[in-house]
Formats: structure tokens, sequence, C-alpha cells
């Protein structure tokens, strides 16, 4: 397993057990050179966006990775979390609703989130 598809099970797992909604996980390492692994998930209100978002970056730091930059914090409608090879999106319900990334990255390939857990 690639050290990007390791990194994404570990998000994937921490999002899960903080009961994040609707996780999807997109290949766009053929669509891009951002990153190889779009997530994004959500959140019901700011508290568990925040949550969820701790728990990716205690799980992450665990296996000796470390964000290269987060951003959002403290309105928590929408939180990236920018770790290189994965980028992760926490949004609120309704930000993720008005922004529809996973619309915008559709060229990517859907990766079976059950795989990562």
């Amino acid at each position: 397993m690639s050290q990007a598809r390791d990194m994404a099970s570990i998000a994937v797992k921490a999002i899960d057990d903080k009961l994040g909604k609707d996780i999807k996980v997109i290949d766009i390492a053929n669509v891009s050179v951002v990153a190889d692994y779009f997530i994004i998930a959500s959140g019901a209100n700011k508290n568990q966006v925040q949550a969820i978002v701790e728990n990716v970056e205690d799980e992450l730091a665990k296996a000796g990775h470390h964000p290269k930059q987060v951003e959002g914090y403290q309105t928590a409608n929408w939180i990236l979390l920018d770790y290189g090879d994965i980028i992760i999106h926490i949004f609120d319900e309704e930000s993720r609703l008005f922004y529809d990334i996973e619309r915008i990255w559709r060229d990517g390939q859907d990766v079976d989130v059950q795989e990562l857990l």
C-alpha cells in the first residue's frame, strides 16, 4: 500500500470514529498534481467538525504525519487539512452542499471507503 493510501486509511478511520457523515475519497492522482487523494466528509455542527479534524490530526501524527497547512479551523464551516499527498476537507453540511467540491473533482476515481476502514 502506498504512503498516500495508508494516510488516507488513517484519516478515514479517524473521521469515522467521530461519526463524520458521507465520507468520500477521490483518487485525483491522474487528474492533478495537487495531491493523490481528496477526502471529504461532513459534521453536523461546528463542534463536531472541529472534533473530527482534531482526531484526524492526532491519528495521523501518531503515524508520523503532520499537516503542511490547516485552514478554516476557527469558523469550522470548511476546514482544510493539507498533508501533501492527501488533502482532507471537513465541512458543515450547509457549506458542503454550497461548495460541492465532489462535482469539481468528478474526473477523479471514487475509492470505496469500506476498503479503507
